[in-house]
């Protein structure tokens, strides 16, 4: 969540000079607006719910230095304010290798149905060197002391003149608050008073989060001997633990592995039995090399810094792009800024980038 304050003053005697505003960011969530509200001058403020900085955006590294994305990893041309963002931040792009003999498997029993993929005349992109250069190169916008980490908020109080904003160890007086967490989390976690109109608190708890329960894995390896094999690294599986993988070569073509999806239900599983499983079944379609990667990693995308309760989502991206987030609430001090509140592309990092640029311009 980011909260804006213009004269920023907290119980701990935290304060600034000039014009302030604070990021409250009650749990993890990153967006565009730290470098869009710097260009105002704003002096901004990170309340961060975990240890890291990047939300759904979690680029770690491998054995071999490979960048391997948990999070947040494709993009195309029509998002034109990302790609804008990117080339201000002077980060460079790369087509998502995509050419070769890709896999369908429709059951467990049959070999998988092969079909030749051409390299794509308009292709998904990745950002070179890994999504969590795009949240480095933010975050040298900002002063590195005003991001605090391992603030979970937990109150957001109106009072005559200031915004109140409480976390689970102090409190930070503001003036302006910008709330960057999925609403439904917002509405799960954090306690508003005055109450949000009821229009808002009906809507906030029914949008559906980006990425919940999605299930995310990583394998690196010393070399690519799918390539070599005419393999592109792409698979599609009804059969498997799992769905959707994708050749994770690097920007430099040097540090090797894939990326994927993993079925629902391998969220009851332990990591060690999900990575045993995962690796039977890509052994079995892609060779026995398959089975010694240099490191798996995996991610369930269920903890508390993305979603809280047991919501009720009918579809995919369910009141994303909302009304209610185009206003602002309690006298124009608070605004919801997710990627979910964007007008357009909600849910991608687009919709986080055009969010905060919406965000900035009223600030």
């Amino acid at each position: 969540m980011l909260v804006y304050p213009i004269n920023n003053r907290s119980k701990e005697a935290f304060s600034h000079n000039g014009k302030e505003c604070s990021y409250n960011r009650g749990r993890t969530e990153w967006s565009g607006a730290g470098i869009f509200s710097s260009k105002k001058n704003i002096n901004a403020t990170i309340l961060e719910a975990s240890d890291r900085l990047g939300g759904r955006i979690h680029t770690i590294t491998g054995t071999l230095e490979t960048p391997l994305e948990l999070g947040a990893t494709w993009f195309s041309d029509v998002h034109s304010n990302l790609l804008e963002l990117m080339d201000e931040l002077g980060l460079a792009k790369y087509p998502q290798h995509s050419e070769g003999v890709s896999l369908f498997q429709t059951k467990s029993f049959e070999p998988p149905q092969e079909f030749f993929v051409p390299g794509a005349t308009s292709p998904s992109y990745r950002i070179a060197g890994g999504t969590q250069m795009l949240i480095e190169a933010l975050a040298q916008q900002l002063n590195p002391e005003n991001s605090h980490f391992n603030k979970k908020v937990t109150a957001i109080d109106q009072t005559a003149n200031t915004i109140v904003v409480t976390t689970i160890d102090g409190s930070f007086e503001t003036d302006h608050v910008v709330i960057c967490i999925p609403p439904q989390l917002a509405a799960a976690a954090i306690r508003f008073s005055p109450g949000l109109p009821d229009s808002v608190a009906q809507v906030l708890p029914t949008v559906q989060t980006w990425m919940a329960g999605a299930l995310k894995f990583t394998l690196e390896y010393a070399e690519p001997f799918w390539r070599n094999k005419g393999y592109s690294g792409m698979l599609y599986s009804h059969a498997g633990i799992v769905t959707e993988m994708y050749d994770h070569t690097n920007f430099s073509g040097e540090r090797y592995g894939f990326t994927g999806f993993l079925n629902s239900g391998a969220a009851s599983y332990s990591q060690d039995i999900r990575k045993e499983l995962v690796l039977q079944q890509l052994s079995e379609l892609l060779g026995l090399e398959m089975a010694i990667p240099v490191s798996y990693f995996d991610k369930v995308w269920n903890d508390e810094f993305i979603i809280e309760g047991d919501p009720v989502i009918l579809r995919p991206h369910q009141n994303n792009g909302h009304p209610v987030f185009l206003e602002s609430y309690m006298n124009d001090r608070l605004y919801f800024c997710s990627t979910e509140t964007a007008s357009a592309f909600p849910g991608y990092m687009e919709g986080a980038v055009i969010a905060a640029k919406s965000v900035a311009g009223k600030l």
